[in-house]
C-alpha cells in the first residue's frame, strides 16, 4: 500500500475518532489539533458535511483483539472448577472435624476446642483484673498466687511465705484443675547431650 494511503486512512481514523469525542463530550476541538502534516483533512475538504448518526462516525467500526483459537472445553472446565492437583474450587466436605468430647461442638481437628478455649480466656481474664486490682501496677518481684475463694484455709501459713496472695471471690471452676498450679518438681537437665545419640 503506498505511503499516502496509508497517511489518508489514519488520517481518517484520527478524524473520525476526534468527532466521537465532540459527540461524547459536547465539545469542538479545533480541527487543526488532529490534522496530520502534508495530508488534507476530510473536514477542510468537506467543511459542510454532517454527521447524523454513529454509524457514521464510527464508520466500518474499530478492531480489537479477539481469541484466534478455540478454548477447550477440558480448560474451561478447568478454570471453572479447579483441579484436583493444583486449585481445586468446588466445596468439598470437610473430613477433619471432629466432636468435642466435653461441650459437643464441632471444631477442627489438631485444634482445641474454641467454645471450651473461650472459658478459659475468660477465667483468664478474670484473674488478670484480680491480679492488676490487688498489685496496681507495681512491680512483682515475688511468687503470685491466684486462689479462689475457700482455698487459703487448705494450705498451711509456710506455703504463702514470701509469696504474694491475689483472691479471687468465686468458686473454682470444675474444669479448672488445682494441678496447673503446681510447679514441676523435674530438675533441670544439666547436659545438652539429646537422646538418642550416636545414630550416624
Amino acid at each position: 500500500m503506498p505511503l499516502h494511503n496509508l497517511l489518508r486512512r489514519f488520517n481518517l481514523a484520527v478524524y473520525r475518532l476526534k468527532q466521537a469525542a465532540e459527540v461524547a463530550f459536547g465539545r469542538y476541538p479545533p480541527a487543526e489539533a488532529f490534522a496530520l502534516v502534508g495530508v488534507q483533512s476530510e473536514r477542510t475538504s468537506n467543511p459542510n458535511r454532517g454527521w447524523n448518526s454513529i454509524k457514521e462516525i464510527i464508520g466500518d467500526g474499530f478492531l480489537f483483539a479477539v481469541p484466534k483459537h478455540r478454548r477447550t472445553i477440558e480448560r474451561r472446565l478447568k478454570r471453572k472448577y479447579g483441579h484436583p492437583d493444583y486449585i481445586l474450587k468446588i466445596i468439598l466436605p470437610r473430613k477433619d472435624l471432629k466432636v468435642c468430647n466435653v461441650c459437643g461442638d464441632d471444631h477442627e481437628a489438631g485444634v482445641l476446642c474454641p467454645t471450651c478455649y473461650k472459658k478459659v480466656i475468660d477465667e483468664t481474664k478474670v484473674m488478670q483484673d484480680a491480679i492488676q486490682n490487688e498489685l496496681k501496677l507495681e512491680p512483682v518481684e515475688k511468687e503470685v498466687v491466684v486462689l479462689y475463694s475457700g482455698e487459703k484455709n487448705e494450705k498451711p501459713q509456710e506455703f504463702f511465705e514470701g509469696k504474694r496472695i491475689v483472691e479471687v471471690d468465686k468458686p473454682r471452676p470444675a474444669w479448672f484443675s488445682k494441678n496447673l498450679l503446681q510447679q514441676t518438681t523435674q530438675k533441670e537437665s544439666e547436659t545438652g547431650n539429646i537422646k538418642p545419640s550416636d545414630l550416624g
